[in-house]
């Protein structure tokens, strides 16, 4: 049955202390999730892994255009918001099969929107990768609500939020090794302040030293 969408509720500020993040395996418990939903899970699917991958905020991974993704070259432009720094990123194999497998997928939802009786091609957004039911690009509001779903079907402990894959990312990255300042240039961070958090407690900083 495809996921249920309900309204989400205004997020609080989560409290001192409190994970703001998800681990790689709860990552992969969302992604296996979306499988069950027929409609929409390869769009679902192929926006999250995105969104984890590429460390996206929910307003730049809804704003995405088709413009954006160059599958022959394998490199994705990420446009960042609120000042962040904009970059060109490769495109990994299993991102790359999503990707095509989501833009197959949607080039039938937009033909099947055209046959429709009264629906009409000018109300159609060509141009945006992640479109709704509606035709329009995908809302943030509308993803919200359905990582919280996709959450409880996947039985997390805690609920998530889009803002937890991108925090996700970095610890990722921290977790493989990438130093400070890369990991910055790769989320967009104008200050690195906001990077630290990353690596400031990952332990795989310290291995070279004393050898």
């Amino acid at each position: 049955m495809p996921v249920a969408v309900a309204t989400p509720k205004k997020r609080q500020r989560a409290p001192e202390g409190e994970r703001k993040h998800l681990t790689l395996l709860e990552v992969d418990r969302l992604l296996a999730a979306t499988k069950d939903n027929p409609r929409t899970g390869l769009r679902d699917r192929c926006l999250i892994l995105l969104m984890f991958r590429h460390g996206l905020r929910v307003t730049e991974a809804c704003a995405m255009r088709m413009d954006q993704v160059d599958l022959e070259s394998k490199i994705l432009q990420v446009q960042r918001l609120k000042g962040g720094l904009s970059t060109t990123q490769p495109l990994r194999t299993e991102e790359i099969r999503l990707l095509k497998g989501w833009m197959a997928e949607r080039e039938r939802w937009l033909r099947q929107w055209r046959r429709k009786e009264g629906g009409t091609a000018a109300a159609l957004d060509r141009h945006a990768l992640f479109l709704s039911a509606r035709g329009t690009a995908l809302s943030r509001k509308t993803f919200w609500a359905l990582l919280r779903r996709y959450g409880e079907l996947a039985g997390l402990a805690l609920p998530p939020h889009p803002h937890m894959l991108r925090h996700a990312c970095g610890f990722a990255l921290a977790d493989q090794g990438a130093d400070t300042r890369l990991i910055q240039d790769y989320l967009g961070h104008r200050n690195i302040q906001h990077t630290v958090r990353y690596t400031a407690t990952n332990p795989v900083r310290f291995e070279k030293l004393w050898r």
